[in-house]
């Protein structure tokens, strides 16, 4: 009864009153849906695309500031306090509670969406840009977000020792006692609305991969109730880990990690293309140092490719509504360890994983386009199917059996791990205090996990809202790019202070 009347009404309430509106709207309404989010989108993307651009740098340079100026010596806990974790579980909970899964689809054929742009004609070669820009946009930016947010975060659990796991309490330093009225719910309701933009939009994007993949697999065929088949078994597998708690999330991070490397492996020394992948890969991180300011700031003004409108300003917006969750997750298991470590952690870990990634299965599908092996341009060219395009890629490697099934379980497993995380904070979200070591109860995840996956089944059902669910992302992060502003400038308010004490 205690744990009852603990539950904040507001934020559980309200987003299972969003999911259900979202999940009539997108199946009774698609063409409607469509409609008004191309319109905002294009306001949004287009006549105020530079705001994401100037946030995503300026992010990104205070992280560093945080991580190597005398904010970085704090201990997110008390002081001599030990890690909870060893460095390899925390390392792998940092990487696969985020985009894991996402990046995974990402890095075995983005290029190919970026090497008939006019862009890369002006930067270029194929050879030299397509294997570079998928880093930048899945590199330090991305990443900063949920460095400085982590650190953020850890310092109001860990230091700040608040129990309200809200959005709205990590901006207490600045709104005082208007976080506990209207400004404070309103930042709560962003949140959760970016929290369900970032999980629908996830789901859907590499689903359609696995659906492919087994019906491959399998001889069968390749449908919506198999779509709808595999996101029922995902939910089961993150349910049931989140319902054993963090050891049981530990675990299938490790899982995730083994698996993960297994494939990179794979590919990388039985692909044939071992060579060219890491000479390409260095030339890529060469380009990317070289042109990262360049790339960060430029707005295309006279639109003569959208390059940063189509592509840069939504991925700086998909990672933005992740931050409700991801970052939340990555400061509560770094008690123990520095604001530096946790910075340096999320770009070694998160970032260099994803690096690897990228320069691993994207210059394998690269080598093959490149060398005249496998036309993978000729192929997307003749029938816009990428998930098609991508299993023609798996299929020149030596037993390609064995490599779809470890993508099939890798996917899986981080989409259940990622999704464990979000369980984890969206349970806390909804208590109106979370008391130390504290996790919430087997109904209230069972509840959120259920949540999470309705409006990305709902989706199934309407194909031109899946195809829309970019759009989504862009309109959620314009008012969390904000919070997150407001978030970081607490931390430093509240951390200025404790230093000044000594």
């Amino acid at each position: 009864m205690k744990r009852f009347k603990n539950i904040d009404p507001f934020t559980t309430i309200v987003p299972f009153v969003i999911i259900l509106f979202f999940c009539i709207m997108f199946v009774i309404r698609p063409e409607q849906s469509t409609g008004v989010l191309g319109v905002v989108r294009g306001f949004l993307g287009d006549e105020l695309g530079s705001y994401y651009l100037v946030i995503g740098l300026g992010v990104f340079l205070t992280s560093l500031y945080m991580a190597f100026s005398k904010y970085g010596d704090i201990v997110l806990g008390k002081k001599g306090e030990k890690p909870k974790y060893s460095f390899f579980s925390w390392g792998s909970m940092m990487f696969t509670s985020g985009l894991a899964a996402d990046i995974l689809f990402y890095s075995l054929c983005e290029w190919v969406l970026y090497a008939n742009e006019p862009h890369i004609s002006e930067l270029g070669s194929i050879q030299d840009w397509a294997s570079a820009i998928p880093l930048f946009h899945w590199g330090p930016i991305p990443w900063s977000f949920y460095a400085a947010l982590a650190a953020s975060f850890g310092f109001m659990l860990h230091v700040r020792g608040c129990r309200k796991q809200k959005y709205s309490e990590a901006c207490r330093p600045l709104l005082g006692a208007l976080t506990d009225r209207a400004p404070g719910k309103l930042i709560d309701i962003i949140a959760v609305f970016a929290l369900i933009a970032g999980t629908a939009t996830t789901f859907s994007l590499a689903t359609p991969l696995m659906g492919k993949a087994i019906s491959e697999l399998f001889g069968i065929n390749d449908s919506k109730w198999l779509t709808i088949v595999i996101l029922l078994i995902t939910c089961f597998v993150y349910t049931f880990t989140v319902l054993k708690g963090m050891k049981g999330v530990k675990y299938l991070a490790h899982i995730c990690m083994y698996v993960f490397f297994a494939l990179l492996c794979y590919v990388l020394f039985l692909g044939g293309q071992t060579r060219y992948i890491i000479e390409t890969g260095i030339t890529a991180i060469g380009s990317l140092a070289q042109n990262f300011i360049g790339l960060s700031t430029w707005t295309d003004a006279l639109r003569t490719s959208h390059f940063p409108q189509n592509w840069t300003i939504f991925y700086w917006a998909y990672w933005m509504v992740w931050c409700v969750a991801s970052p939340f997750f990555m400061g509560s298991i770094s008690r123990g360890r520095t604001v530096r470590q946790v910075i340096t952690g999320a770009y070694i870990f998160g970032m260099g994983s994803t690096f690897m990634s990228f320069i691993i299965l994207g210059n394998y599908s690269l080598g093959l386009n490149m060398h005249g092996i496998l036309d993978v341009m000729g192929i997307y060219a003749e029938n816009a199917d990428l998930y098609g395009t991508i299993m023609a890629i798996l299929e020149t490697l030596p037993a390609p059996e064995i490599v779809i099934v470890l993508l099939i379980v890798s996917m899986i497993a981080f989409y259940a791990t990622s999704f464990d995380s979000i369980t984890l904070v969206a349970s806390a979200y909804s208590y109106r205090a979370v008391p130390d070591d504290y996790e919430a109860g087997p109904g209230m995840k069972l509840f959120w996990a259920i949540i999470l996956i309705m409006l990305p089944i709902a989706l199934v059902f309407s194909e031109s809202s899946m195809n829309n669910l970019q759009t989504v992302s862009i309109i959620a992060a314009f008012p969390v790019a904000v919070i997150i502003i407001m978030i970081i400038a607490s931390f430093f308010k509240d951390a200025g202070r404790l230093i000044e004490k000594g």
